[in-house]
């Protein structure tokens, strides 16, 4: 069928007030058809909302599509995965969902296939490994949206006073998180295990170690030997030394962990790529490096991915796909990469970044993407895992915790989830 290309578009805040943008507001024809989309809110004030970014493409879509009205509704990450639940529970899916998971409405029949919706062109121009990472039984259901990876960002003042240079190894970074407590560093490594994201944190060091949360045959291998003396290493040879600062991990977001580097009171810590802008508006000169592996440098890296979903609810198919292949042209996926300091998800997009000196900075990022593992979002147990992760994992580096109990616990409750107990 041919797709119609047409749209008005309307961003609706998370209060529910529509505001109509650029021309919106005409009274459209008996013909229009109205697509909702939720999406997350990237930014961190309102001057760079996400509403801003989905509201300037929408001028751009609606000045050659007249007939559509596309109404965004923008919530916050602590919302929006809850806020498409509800709807959906509720019978009021949206047309398309810009969220963290995917693979539960998948498993329910919900969704659209990437390929029923979007062009040949506009699929065959995502990165590999996140096709790989939004399919389900060998079907892509999850179109990625965005990406970041994961670097070792450390004080570079901090460590010139302190005479030390990047850790290549576990010990290194032990041995420098010791030396920055002498100097009187706050947060000599930070640790954040709290339930913000205690997930990534984990996930980071579960790959440095060589362990990670799937088997390479998809089952869940929490508590492996491996992850084991992970965590066994993280709570004598850092936690246990003081090394981590005056927060428990179990108690110290990523967020508030972002903060105190960017303040200067964190001499080392994993962060993405939005924290290099933050650290540099408070004049904090820092470097970034791959993450430390247990003998040398870790020989994989986390990486990260967000999902936009196609509900069948509606019957919308053929304009969600033409509105998808306009929000994933090339342009529009720089742009918002650009906006929000993340990863393009598409091939074109990345080839332009790696040639542009305007990203230069993205590009150690860039360069860990095809080399990062994901989350297990394939799998529909995930969402549980995952929020069982942020609750416990704190819990096996404290003085009387065992990481071997914790994350025997977390396996035990991964397993039966995955089996749908």
């Amino acid at each position: 069928m041919q797709r119609r290309r047409t749209g008005t578009i309307a961003v609706i805040s998370a209060l529910g007030m529509t505001a109509a943008l650029g021309g919106c507001g005409l009274t459209g024809g008996s013909d229009d058809v109205t697509l909702r989309l939720v999406a997350a809110d990237y930014g961190n004030s309102a001057g760079n909302s996400s509403k801003k970014y989905w509201g300037s493409l929408v001028k751009e879509y609606e000045k050659q599509h007249p007939d559509v009205n596309v109404e965004v509704s923008v919530y916050s990450w602590s919302d929006v995965d809850r806020k498409v639940k509800e709807m959906v529970a509720a019978g009021d899916a949206p047309d398309m969902a810009q969220i963290g998971s995917y693979a539960d409405y998948a498993d329910k029949g919900l969704l659209y296939k990437a390929g029923d919706v979007l062009s040949i062109p506009t699929q065959a121009d995502f990165a590999s490994q996140l096709v790989a990472a939004g399919q389900v039984h060998g079907i892509q259901y999850g179109m990625p949206f965005a990406a970041s990876t994961r670097l070792l960002f450390y004080n570079k003042t901090l460590f010139d006073k302190a005479g030390l240079t990047p850790p290549k190894t576990w010990d290194d970074l032990a041995s420098d998180a010791a030396a920055l407590k002498a100097e009187g560093v706050k947060y000599p490594y930070a640790l954040p295990l709290g339930p913000e994201e205690a997930q990534a944190e984990t996930m980071q060091w579960l790959l440095s170690g060589g362990g990670g949360y799937t088997e390479t045959v998809g089952t869940y291998s929490l508590d492996s030997a491996q992850n084991v003396d992970t965590f066994a290493w993280l709570k004598d040879q850092l936690v246990g030394k003081g090394l981590t600062g005056p927060v428990a991990p179990g108690k110290l977001n990523r967020a508030d962990a972002f903060n105190a580097f960017a303040s200067g009171d964190v001499g080392m810590l994993n962060g993405h790529p939005s924290l290099m802008k933050a650290a540099a508006a408070q004049g904090v000169k820092f470097g970034m490096v791959p993450m430390p592996g247990r003998d040398g440098a870790s020989k994989a890296t986390m990486g990260v991915a967000d999902w936009m979903t196609a509900f069948k609810k509606n019957d919308h198919r053929d304009q969600i796909g033409d509105f998808l292949d306009f929000v994933y042209d090339k342009q529009n996926v720089l742009n918002f990469s650009r906006t929000y300091d993340l990863l393009p998800v598409t091939r074109s997009a990345s080839t332009a970044m790696a040639a542009a000196d305007e990203d230069k900075d993205l590009r150690p990022f860039l360069a860990e993407l095809p080399l990062s593992e994901l989350y297990p979002v394939a799998k529909t147990s995930w969402a549980e895992v995952s929020a069982d992760i942020k609750q416990r994992i704190g819990q096996a580096v404290t003085s009387g915790g065992s990481p071997a109990n914790v994350l025997s616990r977390l396996q035990a409750t991964a397993s039966a989830a995955d089996s749908g107990q």
